[in-house]
C-alpha cells in the first residue's frame, strides 16, 4: 500500500491528460479498493443467508425474518439512482466515501442489535450505504477509464461476483460457526477501512464548484414508487396473495409514484434522473437488457441450488459451490469479452451471442429432471454463464459510453437500478410460478398428504428429503423438478426480449482516453 501510495496521486485536471496511462500502478490500486467495495456490496447478503438460523435463534422475531433481507433490498434500490446523482452533483469521491462509511456504521448497528426490531432498521443503514457502493464503482470506473480500455477490467468485476456468490456461503458459515453471527457483519469493517483508506489515499478527482439544488420532490416519489414495487414482488404469493387488496393498493401506488416521477423529471431544475439520457436508443436497449439479465441471474441462483439439494441430494452447506460451473464460464467469457472490445472497439456481437446462449442454457436448464446428473446439469450452467458473461460488463460499458460525462453517474444508477428491479420480478415470477407448479404436482402424486407437506417443504434439506416415506420423496423430487422446468423455461422466453433489443443496438466507436474529460463533469 505503502509504495502504491507514493505513486503520484491520481488527478483528472483536463481532457489532455491520460491518467490511466501515466499512472497505472496508481490506477490498479484504486481499481483493486473499488472490486473490495464492489465485494463488500454483493458478499453481505450472501453471508448473512447462512447465519440467519442462528440469529432468529437468539433474537427471536422468526415472523419478521423476511425483512431482514427486504430493508436492506428496499434500502438499496432506493438509494441507487440518488447516489448516482449526488455524484453527479458533488463530486464522485465524496459521494463514495459517503456510502462506505454509511455502509460499516450499518455493519456495526447490525452486529451489535439486541433484538429483530433493531437488526431491521440497522441492515436498512446498510442499504443505503449500499446503494452508492455499486453507483460509486461503476462511476468512478467511467471516469478513469475510457470505454475503450474498460474492457480489460471486465475479468475483475465478473471475478468478484463469482467470489461472492462462492465465498459468501462458506464464510457466513464458517464465522457463524467459530466466532458468532455478529462476526457475519463485523467482517465488513476491515475490508471498508482498507477500501477507504486506497480511495482517500491515491484518488484525487476535482471538486465540484457550481451551485446545485436537490430534487427532494422528485427523490420522494421515486422512493415510493420502487418500494412499492419490491414490496409487490417480495410480498407477492407469499405474505399475500397476488390479488389481495394490501397487492393492489401497492401497485397502485407505485405506478401512480413511478407516473408521477416522471412527470415531475420533466419539470425539475436537477432531476434525479434525466430523462434525456432515454432519448438515446443505445442506453434505452441496455437498460432493457440489463433488467433482462437481473431478472434472469437471480432466478438461476435461487432455483439451481434449491434443484440440486432436493433432487439431486447436494448439501446446502456448499451451496455456493453448486453454481461454480455458471460462475466460472461467466468469469472466462465476461474476461474474454472484454479483451476484445478493447482490442477491436467493437462489441455489438456480444449482446446478440450473450443473449443466445442465455436462452439455449434456459431452455436446456428446463429439461432437468429427477435422473439429470450433476455433470449435465454443470454443462447446461456453463451454457447460461456464458450468455451472462457476454453480457453482465457489456451492458453497463455500453450505456456509459451512450450518454455524456456529467451523467455518468445517473448512467451508472439508473442501469444498476434497472437490473436491480429485473432482479426483484425475477424471483418473484419464477418463484411464484415454480411454487404454484410444485403445489399442483404435490397434490396430483401424494393426495392431500402432499398437499399439507408442500406447506412445510420450505425448510427441508437434502438429508431431511432422505427421512421422508419414498411415496413422498419421491412426488417431492418430481414436483421440484417440474416447478424448475416451468421457471426455466419462463426465462427462456423472457431472455427473447433481450435479443430482440440486441439485435438493435448500434455499434458506436468507444470513447478512448482521448476524448475522455471526467474533469468536465467533476
Amino acid at each position: 500500500m505503502a509504495q502504491a501510495a507514493a505513486q503520484p496521486a491520481i488527478s483528472d485536471q483536463g481532457p489532455d491528460q491520460e491518467p490511466q496511462a501515466k499512472q497505472p500502478r496508481s490506477v490498479r490500486v484504486v481499481l483493486l479498493a473499488l472490486m473490495l467495495a464492489m465485494l463488500l456490496a454483493m458478499l453481505d447478503n450472501m453471508i448473512i443467508g447462512t447465519a440467519m438460523p442462528t440469529i432468529v435463534g437468539e433474537l427471536g422475531g422468526l415472523e419478521h425474518l423476511s425483512w431482514v433481507v427486504t430493508a436492506y433490498t428496499l434500502a438499496t434500490a432506493a438509494s441507487t439512482p440518488i447516489w448516482g446523482k449526488i455524484g453527479d452533483m458533488y463530486g464522485r469521491k465524496g459521494a463514495f466515501l459517503t456510502s462506505i462509511v454509511i455502509f460499516l456504521l450499518g455493519s456495526v448497528l447490525s452486529g451489535m442489535a439486541q433484538d429483530m426490531g433493531q437488526l431491521i432498521g440497522f441492515r436498512a443503514v446498510q442499504g443505503l450505504g449500499a446503494g452508492g457502493l455499486m453507483v460509486g464503482v461503476m462511476a468512478i470506473i467511467g471516469d478513469l477509464i475510457p470505454p475503450r480500455e474498460r474492457g480489460k477490467y471486465q475479468g475483475m468485476m465478473a471475478g468478484v461476483m463469482a467470489l461472492a456468490m462462492i465465498g459468501g456461503p462458506l464464510v457466513g458459515g464458517t464465522l457463524t460457526d467459530h466466532l458468532g453471527w455478529r462476526w457475519a457483519f463485523y467482517i465488513n469493517v476491515p475490508l471498508g477501512i482498507v477500501a477507504l483508506v486506497a480511495i482517500t489515499a491515491v484518488l484525487h478527482l476535482p471538486k465540484k464548484r457550481a451551485a446545485h439544488s436537490i430534487d427532494y420532490f422528485g427523490a420522494g416519489l421515486l422512493t415510493v414508487g420502487i418500494t412499492s414495487i419490491v414490496l409487490v414482488t417480495t410480498w407477492g404469493g407469499t405474505e399475500y396473495a397476488w390479488d389481495s387488496a394490501v397487492i393492489m393498493e401497492l401497485i397502485g401506488i407505485g405506478v401512480a409514484a413511478l407516473v408521477g416521477f416522471v412527470f415531475w423529471q420533466t419539470k425539475a431544475a436537477e432531476p434525479i434522473v434525466p430523462l434525456h439520457i432515454f432519448r438515446n436508443l443505445n442506453f434505452t436497449l441496455m437498460s432493457v437488457i440489463g433488467f433482462i439479465t437481473g431478472f434472469v441471474m437471480f432466478g438461476a441462483v435461487l432455483f439451481l441450488p434449491l434443484y440440486q439439494q432436493s433432487v439431486q441430494g447436494a448439501s446446502a452447506t456448499n451451496s455456493g459451490l453448486l453454481l461454480l460451473p455458471m460462475l466460472l464460464s461467466m468469469m472466462v467469457v465476461s474476461l474474454i469479452a472484454g479483451r476484445v472490445t478493447t482490442n477491436t472497439g467493437k462489441y455489438k456481437v456480444f449482446p446478440v451471442v450473450g443473449s443466445v446462449l442465455m436462452i439455449v442454457g434456459l431452455f436446456l436448464l428446463a429439461q432437468m429432471d429427477t435422473g439429470t446428473s450433476r455433470f449435465t446439469s454443470g454443462l447446461y450452467m456453463a451454457v447460461l454463464g456464458a450468455g451472462m458473461g457476454c453480457l453482465m460488463q457489456i451492458t453497463m460499458l455500453v450505456a456509459q459510453n451512450s450518454v455524456e460525462m456529467k451523467d455518468m453517474g445517473v448512467a451508472s444508477s439508473s442501469t444498476t437500478l434497472f437490473r436491480t428491479l429485473g432482479s426483484s420480478f425475477g424471483v418473484a415470477i419464477m418463484g411464484a410460478l415454480f411454487n404454484n407448479r410444485v403445489q399442483d404436482v404435490m397434490a396430483e402424486k401424494a393426495g392431500a398428504l402432499g398437499g399439507k407437506f408442500t406447506e412445510q417443504s420450505a425448510q427441508l434439506n437434502a438429508d431431511a428429503i432422505a427421512k421422508l416415506p419414498a411415496q413422498v420423496r419421491d412426488a417431492y423430487q418430481f414436483a421440484v423438478s417440474s416447478g424448475t422446468h416451468s421457471a426455466f423455461l419462463l426465462g427462456s422466453a423472457v431472455a427473447l426480449v433481450a435479443l430482440i433489443a440486441a439485435v438493435f443496438v448500434k455499434e458506436v466507436v468507444l470513447r478512448g482516453s482521448d476524448n475522455l474529460n471526467p474533469a468536465a463533469d467533476d
